[in-house]
């Protein structure tokens, strides 16, 4: 089982600490009595989208023997403009690095990931419509 702990600091700071022991800040705008000290919780749910399908995808790439230089994804999330703002849209560009780069590969490793293995896609999926792309740079 997963846990985690958030704990007030103050204003609207709070540190969230995950059963694996690592924590994190967690803050808001000043306009609403945060101090823009650290990623809002939305911001982060963005960053765990991310986060999980690129673990996935480096990993399969890896297993594939791709020679990867450079990684990364690139998430963008709408939100609806009434409370509770949830996201109704996220899409995901998954940027891939490196040299002689198999596109079919690439591929696969995605749609692995966003169809059998990113817990946090299927988490999300069905409540924000859930895009990706992905680009391949030689290098």
């Amino acid at each position: 089982m997963t846990n985690a702990k958030v704990t007030y600091i103050q204003g609207l700071q709070f540190v969230g600490t995950a059963s694996s022991g690592h924590a994190i800040v967690m803050d808001s705008n000043p306009e609403v009595g945060g101090y823009n000290t650290a990623s809002r919780p939305m911001e982060l749910l963005l960053i765990g989208i991310g986060g999980c399908s690129g673990m996935d995808v480096v990993s399969i790439l890896k297993k594939k023997k791709q020679d990867l230089t450079g990684f990364e994804v690139n998430v963008k999330g709408e939100q609806a403009g009434d409370y509770p703002k949830k996201f109704t849209a996220i899409n995901l560009e998954f940027v891939v690095k490196g040299r002689n780069i198999s596109e079919d590969a690439v591929k696969k490793a995605i749609d692995l990931s966003m169809n059998k293995y990113c817990s946090v896609k299927a988490t999300l999926e069905g409540v924000a419509k859930i895009s990706f792309s992905y680009k391949i740079v030689s290098e």
